[in-house]
């Protein structure tokens, strides 16, 4: 392993631990994203907790954090595994953030990010998926899972040589929803418009 290799791997981790939802909800003096909602620092608790605008300001940073590490390492001509494995890295200091105590989110939009480079189609195909679940059920941890499921599948169609890092980058992302699927196999999963939960932790 070279040491660019070690270094664009160290960067996107960093970069992955800047918890936007966090920063974002300090800016706008929102309640801690950790301790009040789901308890999950990502767009839709900040959604919750603070409406659209925060919302999408921690949607497109984390988006960010999954794009540009995995751009540069791609333009630096990286092999799709290691711009699998940056974007893996990536997704792990979104879900352990070294600023933030090793304690972050779920790490979906930052996975959504790395797979952008892959493709306009791939993305489009993507956020249908994820729109038409939450559409259908309300439940957006239902559509990421969904989502993040297919996308190998979309992906062998659109760019079969990204085939196996998008694959673990999904086993990744559907295992750190071990929860959510615990709880919407029980009904007590909460949905994207259930504001009323937004006070308090909850963790049903």
């Amino acid at each position: 392993m070279t040491a660019l290799t070690i270094l664009m791997l160290a960067s996107a981790y960093l970069a992955g631990s800047v918890s936007s939802a966090i920063v974002v909800s300090k800016i706008f003096y929102l309640p801690n994203p950790r301790t009040h909602g789901s308890g999950n620092p990502g767009t839709t608790n900040v959604l919750r907790l603070g409406g659209r605008l925060p919302a999408v300001l921690v949607l497109l940073f984390d988006v960010l954090k999954g794009t540009v590490p995995v751009w540069l390492s791609y333009y630096l001509g990286f092999t799709p595994i290691m711009l699998g494995c940056v974007a893996i890295m990536a997704c792990l200091g979104h879900i352990f953030p070294l600023f933030f105590s090793f304690k972050g989110g779920k790490a979906v939009a930052t996975a959504f990010g790395a797979m952008l480079p892959i493709g306009v189609e791939l993305a489009g195909a993507l956020i249908a998926c994820w729109a038409l679940i939450v559409f259908a059920t309300g439940y957006s941890s239902l559509a990421a899972i969904v989502a993040v499921a297919l996308s190998p599948l979309l992906t062998y169609f659109i760019k079969p040589e990204y085939t196996v890092p998008v694959s673990m980058l999904a086993l990744l992302i559907v295992a750190r929803h071990k929860d959510n699927i615990v709880r919407l196999f029980q009904g007590l999963e909460s949905k994207i418009w259930e504001k009323g939960r937004a006070t308090g932790l909850h963790k049903k």
